[in-house]
């Protein structure tokens, strides 16, 4: 059994390599034929058609529209507690948070 490492065993001591039984395979090299090609096997033509490209509708992969607000609604941000934001509507809600903020 091994302890902690590979080479070594729980002693100490350095654990000899073992030679290995049976067939012994080397470090895979190419054919000098395969490695001299002009073009690789795996690029395609530069013409190839996508079906899933012409689906008809234009904005399919369009950005969506920047989300802004434009209303006269909220007239502020008040920090309520540490970083709690929130929205103030009018003059009675903004005097309200900011007793609440200072007792």
């Amino acid at each position: 059994m091994k302890y902690g490492s590979m080479s070594h065993d729980f002693t100490g001591r350095k654990i000899k390599k073992k030679e290995p039984s049976g067939e012994v395979y080397t470090k895979y090299t190419p054919s000098p034929s395969a490695r001299n090609r002009a073009t690789p096997i795996f690029r395609r033509d530069a013409d190839v058609h996508y079906a899933s490209v012409d689906i008809g509708s234009p904005s399919v992969c369009a950005a969506p529209e920047k989300k802004e607000y434009t209303g006269t609604l909220v007239k502020g941000i008040a920090t309520m507690h540490k970083s709690n934001a929130v929205p103030v509507i009018d003059q009675e809600q903004a005097t309200d948070i900011a007793n609440m903020r200072r007792g």
